[in-house]
C-alpha cells in the first residue's frame, strides 16, 4: 500500500518539514560529526504497534543523503512487537542524526493512527460495521492520516468537503431546518457521489426520511436511539438503499454496542485528532 500521495508533491512537503527542523543548519551533528563519517540507523518499535509510514520515514533520511541505502523489514500493516525492526539505513552520519526527529515524528504519528484504528476495527469484528474517519485531521497532513488510517483497517470517508454533500447542524440553523436545507442542495442539484444529511434526534431523521437521500449521519445519539433510528430508516419503501452512520461520544468501550445496533458505518474522529503517537527509537550506530 502506498501514501495517497504523488511523490513529488510528498517529497516536497518532506522537504518543508525538514526545512522546519533544521533552520540554518544541525549545528551540533555539524560540529560533531565529520562530513566523510558513515552510520547505520534501526528503526525499532518500543511497543506493540501497527507499522504506517516506513517508506515516508525512509524518504526523509534520502532526502539528506541521496545515497542512502535502506532495508525494509516490515511494511505498512505489519503488526510488530517491542523490540522488533521496522528497517535499518546506512549512510552519512549526518543525515541519519539531522533527518532523525521528522522521520520519527512521522513515523510515530501515522503508526499510532494505524493502531487505534486498528483496535476499533477489532472492536466491531464480525458485525460487518465500517470504521470510517473524518476531517478532523492535522492541516497539511490529512492525505497522510488518513492513508495511516486505511493501513489500520478503516475506511476514508470525505477527503475534503467537495466530495460529497453533507449537510450538518450549522447548515441546517442557517438554512432555517433540515428539510429547507436538503430542498435547498437538491435544487442547487451538485453532482456528487453522495447525498447525506446529519441528525441528531428521530423527530429530525423523520423529517430527513421524506426526502431523497443517501445516508444519514446518526450524530451524538445513545446506542437504544440509534436502534430505534435503524428501525425507523428500514422500514421506508427505500430504507435498505440508505447508508446509516453513527457518530459522536463513541469510544473502545462502547463502539460494539453502536456496531450492533445496526448501523452501517461508525465513524470517528479521534482515530486522529487524538491517537496517541507510538514509541520508536532510531538507533545510530558508526558503520
Amino acid at each position: 500500500m502506498k501514501p495517497p500521495t504523488d511523490p513529488s508533491a510528498l517529497r516536497q512537503l518532506l522537504r518543508r518539514f525538514l526545512e522546519e527542523d533544521l533552520g540554518s543548519g544541525d549545528v551540533t551533528t555539524l560540529a560533531i560529526v565529520p562530513e566523510e563519517q558513515k552510520a547505520a540507523g534501526r528503526f525499532v518499535a518500543k511497543s506493540p504497534l501497527v507499522l504506517a509510514g516506513i517508506e515516508i520515514a525512509v524518504e526523509v533520511l534520502r532526502l539528506l543523503d541521496e545515497r542512502l541505502e535502506a532495508e525494509l523489514r516490515h511494511r505498512d500493516g505489519d503488526c510488530l512487537q517491542a523490540g522488533e525492526e521496522a528497517a535499518c539505513a546506512r549512510g552519512e552520519a549526518r543525515a541519519l542524526l539531522s533527518g532523525e526527529r521528522v522521520a520519527l515524528n512521522l513515523l510515530q504519528r501515522l503508526s499510532g493512527i494505524a493502531t487505534l484504528t486498528k483496535r476499533f476495527v477489532e472492536a466491531v469484528q464480525g458485525t460487518g460495521v465500517k470504521i470510517l474517519d473524518t476531517r478532523k485531521t492535522t492541516p497539511g497532513l490529512r492525505a497522510l492520516e488518513k492513508y495511516a488510517v486505511a493501513v489500520g483497517g478503516g475506511v476514508n470517508h470525505r477527503m475534503g468537503l467537495s466530495d460529497a454533500i453533507l449537510i450538518k447542524d450549522n447548515h441546517a440553523r442557517i438554512a432555517g431546518g433540515v428539510g429547507p436545507a436538503i430542498r435547498a442542495a437538491q435544487r442547487a442539484r451538485i453532482q456528487t457521489r453522495q447525498f447525506e444529511v446529519e441528525v441528531s434526534s428521530l423527530a429530525e431523521l423523520g423529517e430527513t426520511l421524506q426526502y431523497d437521500i443517501d445516508a444519514v449521519l446518526l450524530d451524538n445519539m445513545k446506542p437504544e436511539a440509534v436502534r430505534r433510528a435503524v428501525e425507523l430508516v428500514r422500514s421506508r419503501p427505500r430504507g435498505a438503499k440508505i447508508r446509516i452512520e453513527a457518530s459522536g461520544g463513541i469510544t473502545l468501550h462502547n463502539v460494539r454496542k453502536f456496531a450492533e445496533a445496526g448501523v452501517d458505518w461508525v465513524s470517528i474522529g479521534a482515530l486522529t485528532h487524538s491517537a496517541p503517537a507510538v514509541d520508536i527509537s532510531l538507533e545510530v550506530e558508526p558503520a
